[in-house]
């Protein structure tokens, strides 16, 4: 039996089972190896060019074209989805599906004007007057178009995925592409 003067933190049992307890710890959550000065340096120093790299897209406009691109494409997309899986579904079924891109590019590309021109590159480069414009923006949609129904052809019908699954992978490629282009040749 203990003695009513002995401290508890000191009780042989308890100090036997927590020195086990700390063995177990170490050896399943082994203490991070000490990083160099150099190491914290060069991380610091990626931090800050990547900081830098993201103040100067603000200064320059580009990051909220980026963020503004994104929202209005997304919207796009899903517009784009809301044609494009119903005519899959019950109209052009497997390796057919490539089918159903025209008719859903048309409608996402007629809202991704309005929204691209008017607020996604809203305030970059110039508007053109007399339809040249439009025409432009018709001709890049037209490569991006090319571009989702070479993807969802491939997928559909070579590697037999169903149209579901080629949609997004097919949108992601056609989206980075026409951004480039849109600034570029459309509205830069």
């Amino acid at each position: 039996m203990r003695s009513a003067s002995a401290s508890p933190s000191c009780d042989p049992v308890r100090l036997a089972t927590a020195r086990r307890i700390l063995q177990v710890r170490s050896k399943c959550f082994p203490h991070p190896v000490p990083r160099s000065t150099a190491t914290v340096t060069k991380g610091k120093a990626g931090v800050t060019a990547i900081i830098r790299q993201i103040e100067s897209l603000r200064a320059s406009g580009l990051l909220g074209q980026i963020i503004r691109f994104g929202i209005a494409g997304g919207i796009s997309t899903v517009i784009y989805l809301a044609v494009f899986l119903p005519l899959t579904h019950w109209v052009f079924l497997g390796a057919k599906s490539v089918y159903a891109v025209p008719p859903a590019f048309a409608v996402a590309v007629t809202a991704g004007y309005f929204l691209h021109s008017r607020w996604s590159f809203k305030g970059h480069g110039t508007r053109e007057a007399g339809g040249q414009q439009q025409v432009k923006f018709v001709a890049v949609q037209s490569s991006g178009v090319a571009l989702n129904a070479l993807v969802t052809w491939i997928g559909t019908a070579h590697f037999g995925l169903p149209a579901w699954a080629i949609a997004l992978p097919a949108i992601a490629l056609a989206t980075i592409f026409t951004f480039i282009l849109n600034r570029w040749l459309v509205f830069g």
